[in-house]
């Protein structure tokens, strides 16, 4: 036999194996670098489309707050500031005549000294798409500056770049793309860092400068080699984070992540709303079109919602907060902080619609640290948690992502033959077979590891299968047309 090139038609150093010698002497431990090698390719040339999508669609969410006062103005700010707030029941007053129809589901007092106040309103036929109306009221003069159709508070501008980056307005059917990317997105990060600073002697000439900065002098597939990893390098962490806390409200490994919570108790407590104490009431976030319970004016009788807000500030709920109506006349009121913004305040009372009493509360503190991960995790996601600092640096993560992605086609591209009867739009892919050269010992681990990862996220699963048996095909059709098994695809 001879001796095997030591270089893979991807352009990366290979170990050589030894002549003369059986399967045996080739499985040793460096085996794992072909392998990952591959998988690194085969993922990237063909989830990558999906991950440009979402990074795209990304960049383009996190501009939310700032398009939101550029479109919404009209409805989110005053024209001008005024020296003291007519009560929110004088406000909410204004709102129902303008807009009489469904009834009260919440109130948000404005949060900033230029800000509108909202009544939210759940109206039946938009109960439907858990959607509502919501009036915005000058909270100085009492005028009505106009009503949005929002999503849990969103506007509708918010909602169709939201519903872009989940499912592309395609439905649930649509969310397959997002979760498919955010499966493999942590794959593709670890393996790349792997490959990247595993044989930083043969990708980087054994700089440690080189690793983490552009390598300089470099040109062609080199050159682009090293902008694609260390940009990878830059924004690895981000990505992960991004890859892990999409993957909690997707389809199939959302609902894994769900069993996992509930099997574990992980879930915030429950505010009990019940006057009784008996079963439990909503959590004070309730967007389901309900509170029919209300009279015709839109509030309960007794306690005003200024002097609800009023014993809800005194038991300590400063800052941001949102006003529910009781769901009937056997439920309490709840104000709940929805301050996102780090150091987070989410507390929430429930309180009596007639003694002001509070008859229950629900601290951030409470939380189980797996809920005040998620929710933590779920924020920075959607760019919310650090402010406008969490926007720049979900903006620099998109980019940088956009950035690895065109820089591995490019990659692919340069790799392509050029000479004669060779020549080819793209490179070859690297060695087929490379999981022979594994001890036994490895791939008796590897294979539960795999069952167990492919179960945690089936699309990641299901895709590579998917990825095996084309492989597979590929590779009995090239041996039936006389190619070399190992070496093309």
């Amino acid at each position: 036999m001879s001796t095997t090139s030591d270089t893979s038609p991807d352009g990366t150093p290979t170990a050589p194996a030894k002549s003369g010698g059986g399967t045996a002497d080739r499985r040793t431990r460096s085996g794992w670098w072909p392998l990952l090698t591959r998988l690194h390719f085969y993922a990237g040339v063909l989830v990558a489309p999906f991950l440009l999508v979402a990074a795209l669609t990304g960049l383009a969410y996190t501009a939310v707050p700032q398009l939101d006062q550029l479109v919404y103005s009209e409805q989110l700010r005053v024209e001008k500031v005024g020296d003291t707030a007519k009560p929110l029941t004088e406000q909410i007053a204004a709102a129902r005549k303008a807009h009489p129809e469904g009834s009260i589901a919440t109130v948000v007092p404005a949060e900033a000294p230029d800000h509108t106040t909202k009544v939210v309103l759940s109206v039946p036929e938009l109960a439907e798409q858990d959607k509502q109306r919501t009036v915005y009221v000058d909270p100085y003069t009492g005028e009505v500056r106009g009503a949005l159709t929002t999503w849990f508070g969103s506007t509708p501008l918010a909602t169709w770049l939201d519903d872009l980056h989940r499912h592309l307005h395609l439905g649930e059917t649509g969310r397959l793309y997002s979760e498919l990317a955010a499966s493999w997105l942590w794959v593709l990060v670890l393996g790349g860092l792997l490959l990247w600073f595993g044989r930083r002697r043969a990708y980087a000439g054994g700089s440690k400068h080189n690793t983490v900065l552009p390598e300089r002098g470099a040109r062609g597939v080199r050159r682009s080699r090293s902008l694609h990893a260390v940009t990878g390098v830059w924004v690895s962490a981000g990505l992960l984070v991004l890859s892990a806390t999409g993957l909690t409200w997707s389809t199939y490994a959302g609902e894994r992540f769900t069993d996992l919570r509930t099997s574990l108790s992980a879930y915030a407590p429950e505010l009990d709303t019940s006057l009784s104490g008996g079963s439990k009431g909503t959590s004070g976030h309730d967007h389901s079109g309900g509170h029919e319970a209300a009279p015709p004016g839109g509030l309960p009788t007794g306690l005003t919602v200024d002097q609800v807000l009023e014993e809800a500030r005194a038991a300590g709920l400063d800052g941001p907060v949102e006003i529910s109506t009781p769901a009937d006349d056997k439920s309490a009121w709840t104000v709940a902080q929805t301050d996102g913004l780090w150091p987070v305040r989410l507390d929430q009372t429930a309180v009596d619609p007639h003694s002001g009493e509070i008859t229950a509360r629900v601290d951030w503190g409470d939380h189980p640290v797996l809920a005040k991960l998620s929710t933590l995790g779920v924020r920075a996601h959607m760019g919310t948690l650090f402010g406008l600092a969490n926007q720049i640096v979900l903006a620099v993560i998109a980019l940088g992502l956009t950035v690895g992605i065109v820089l591995g086609y490019r990659m692919w591209w340069l790799r392509r033959p050029t000479r004669g009867d060779r020549r080819a739009p793209m490179g070859r892919a690297p060695a087929r077979g490379a999981w022979r050269q594994l001890p036994w010992s490895a791939l008796a681990a590897a294979v539960p590891l795999i069952i167990t990862v492919g179960w945690a996220f089936p699309l990641l699963g299901w895709s590579l299968l998917a990825f095996l048996v084309l492989d597979a095909l590929l590779g009995l059709l090239h041996r039936r047309r006389g190619g070399r098994p190992a070496v093309d695809s």
